[in-house]
């Protein structure tokens, strides 16, 4: 496994294979989720490659930028024993030295999370197309935890004719269902506990979509009402909408995402699941 750190050093690297490249780009402090990524590249390419970089400017002010976890060395052992071909770890000055380009992708990046956290998509969208420039993968992959990230890269990637393929891996969830992310690290073990809601209020909506409900403020409604019986937790928002769109339904038809965010404590949680 070769760790770089410069864009040059990728690139020269890069240009030296000839055969397929599977990407996962990553912020670190790597769990199960991101394995996965990496396990599935591994099986679909010759030759995988994975970024760690903490990127700022998906970052809104007073969001956890200083806090978010970092352990490189953890990482890479992780990444060794998973026979990673590259780790791209640039630094912050090596990916904005001197910067004033930004890719937005618009409509769909002004609901949920954009609309809760302003410039976060210009942040990612603009991150991710550098990556795929310097890495020129064949492929690249990417978590159904993070549904309206993968919508804004699969825009992007269209709109801008990228010749990459975007594939989805599904959600990696704990034995208690709560979705595997890095800032579960930061829940205390009562909250821990209590962040299963989500994973429960997710469960409950496929439940009555299965059961013949078909109106969306009903079982927002009673998603809202699970939620609200944690005192820990506290609502940013309860979508169901269309996959492709992120438009509000009040009918359902499938397949229609939903998906919330709920601090549980100082963390904010994120997850979904698809209504086919």
């Amino acid at each position: 496994m070769q760790v770089i750190e410069t864009v040059s050093g990728v690139r020269n690297l890069r240009g030296q294979i000839k055969n397929s490249v599977g990407f996962v780009p990553t912020m670190g402090y790597l769990h199960d989720g991101h394995l996965a990524l990496v396990k599935r590249a591994r099986a679909e390419t010759d030759t995988v490659v994975v970024s760690i970089f903490v990127n700022p400017t998906q970052f809104d002010v007073g969001e956890d930028l200083v806090s978010y976890p970092r352990d490189l060395e953890r990482d890479l052992e992780f990444l060794e024993r998973e026979k990673t071909d590259i780790v791209f770890v640039p630094s912050n000055k090596e990916m904005y030295p001197s910067f004033s380009t930004w890719i937005d992708v618009e409509g769909i990046t002004e609901k949920l999370e954009g609309l809760h956290r302003p410039g976060h998509f210009r942040g990612v969208a603009t991150v991710v197309a550098k990556l795929f420039n310097i890495v020129q993968p064949g492929r690249a992959y990417f978590g159904q935890k993070d549904a309206q990230q993968v919508l804004v890269i699969k825009r992007m990637v269209s709109d801008l004719k990228m010749n990459l393929e975007i594939v989805v891996v599904p959600t990696v969830r704990e034995s208690d269902g709560l979705a595997m992310s890095s800032r579960n690290v930061h829940l205390s073990h009562e909250e821990r506990r209590a962040a299963t809601v989500l994973f429960k209020a997710l469960s409950l909506a496929e439940e009555l979509w299965r059961g013949g409900e078909e109106d969306a403020d009903e079982i927002r409604f009673q998603m809202t009402s699970l939620i609200a019986g944690i005192s820990l937790a506290s609502i940013g928002y309860i979508s169901i909408a269309n996959i492709g769109t992120l438009e509000e339904m009040k009918i359902i038809t499938p397949p229609a995402l939903v998906s919330l965010a709920v601090r549980i404590g100082k963390t904010r949680l994120i997850d979904n699941a698809i209504l086919k």
